[in-house]
């Protein structure tokens, strides 16, 4: 089952960037989508991918926001897509199979966090889910052809340490009672590492890899709310002069840290041949089923065997086929 889930030895670490993981490539002719790719590790992964050559098209709610902040990245698109609505998914799509452009890396990276109060979408479904899990499952599958049509093509879906403890609620999804933005959170988050190791299983033989990405903790430069102050100071993410926690080795990272593992996923081709599997740091996690508290100084996040259960994947997958049109 998580026999691949070994580190590979790579010369990345937790402190390398997203330009360090890129260095030497060159990815000139290759076509990859970034859903959120304006924000923090969005962006900095389009910059990254772009400036080696990639063309990327930033897939967004709000294109006129997202055009703003990609402005001047070389060989950048905005397009529009909202991933709570089926209708927009269907039409990202349709335009990108009617271009016939193949796709060599589809970065699954939009989300919701945290909501502090329940959210639905127009169809009723929880909205953490329903942006991080159902909507990338949507899209996805929209785009196998195009997928299919790129030689040596990853989905990459961005994850977090919460995939550990996260667990589906397969009885009630969308929170019909017992609501909590964490749980919520956890959920979502197991989701994508679950949907990585399906989606693998599915098409891997066809040339189609997946890869679930921990960024680490990446939590920007404030201004914070005081809740949010309280509650990063409490993690041990900011200081009490309200200042970001740098510290790599143990998660907390800089952006252009965090974006790392994301082009390492998309492009690295010490991942050739590989996938179905869970990263961080530049490589491969290790597998480690020790149950581990959440403290400031130390934040789990290597892979478990519950995370990459294959039973739950495709429990998982057809269930979301189900949900989604």
């Amino acid at each position: 089952m998580t026999t691949q889930q070994v580190p590979l030895g790579t010369p990345f670490t937790a402190s390398s960037t997203a330009d360090d993981v890129l260095d030497g490539l060159d990815l000139s002719g290759r076509e990859v989508i970034v859903t959120g790719g304006h924000g923090r590790l969005g962006r900095e992964a389009t910059r990254a991918l772009s400036a080696a050559g990639a063309t990327v098209t930033v897939a967004s709610r709000d294109p006129e926001r997202a055009a703003a902040a990609v402005h001047g990245l070389p060989g950048v698109r905005v397009e529009r897509l909202d991933l709570t609505d089926p209708s927009s998914i269907e039409a990202f799509a349709r335009r990108w199979l009617a271009s016939s452009r193949p796709l060599h890396a589809l970065v699954n990276n939009a989300a919701v966090l945290f909501t502090p109060e329940l959210v639905r979408d127009a169809r009723g479904h929880e909205l953490q889910f329903s942006t991080s899990h159902l909507g990338h499952f949507q899209l996805t599958r929209a785009l196998v052809p195009a997928l299919l049509a790129a030689e040596g093509a990853r989905v990459v879906t961005v994850t977090s340490g919460a995939a550990r403890i996260g667990e589906i609620r397969w009885d009630d999804l969308d929170f019909a009672t017992g609501y909590d933005p964490g749980t919520a959170y956890g959920q979502s988050k197991r989701a994508n590492v679950l949907f990585t190791v399906e989606l693998d299983r599915r098409y891997a033989a066809q040339g189609i890899r997946a890869f679930a990405v921990h960024p680490g903790v990446v939590i920007g430069a404030g201004p914070f709310t005081p809740q949010e102050a309280a509650s990063y100071r409490a993690q041990g993410l900011v200081d009490d002069h309200g200042e970001t926690v740098i510290d790599p080795d143990a998660g907390k990272k800089t952006v252009a840290q965090g974006a790392a593992t994301l082009v390492f996923a998309a492009a690295s081709p010490l991942l050739d041949g590989l996938g179905g599997v869970y990263l961080k740091d530049g490589d491969i996690a290790v597998l480690d089923d020790e149950q581990r508290p959440l403290t400031a100084d130390s934040i789990p996040s290597d892979a478990n065997s519950a995370m990459l259960d294959p039973d739950d994947a495709q429990r998982l997958w057809k269930l979301s086929e189900h949900l989604v049109p």
